[in-house]
């Protein structure tokens, strides 16, 4: 039914922890290269000597897991309807259900509503497929 926010929020938190661990990685090849590390010597088999590869991966996974977003943003921001357009722009746009409210001309407490039913069907379909 709404498999896309579930997706939605599974890439956000991946490209979240892609970026940690990148920065970390950064961080610590910074430390090799120009950093308080930088005279000691690297041993082949050291965790230390593969970090520009590692880099390069994570890189490459952040940029693949971006387009994906990209590409799944694309696809909602064509769907129709009140559901989709509460969903959209709670998750992808970051807005309160004030914000909503006042932009789509509904009062407040019919978003807030509409909101808390469309979770609860998300909610029991989730219930369902993990039964199955």
């Amino acid at each position: 039914m709404y498999e896309w926010l579930k997706e939605y929020i599974k890439l956000r938190e991946e490209i979240s922890y892609l970026e940690l661990k990148l920065d970390q990685n950064q961080t610590e090849l910074k430390r090799w290269v120009e950093g308080d590390l930088s005279k000691v010597k690297l041993e082949a088999d050291s965790i230390a000597s593969g970090l520009e590869d590692k880099i390069e991966m994570q890189l490459k996974l952040l940029d693949e897991k971006k387009k994906q977003r990209d590409e799944l943003i694309a696809l909602v921001e064509k769907f129709e309807g009140l559901d989709n357009q509460i969903l959209r722009m709670k998750w992808f746009e970051g807005k309160t259900l004030e914000q909503i409210a006042e932009e789509l001309q509904y009062s407040y407490g019919y978003i807030k509503r509409k909101h808390a039913d469309i979770m609860k069907m998300i909610k029991f379909a989730d219930s369902l497929a993990s039964n199955l």
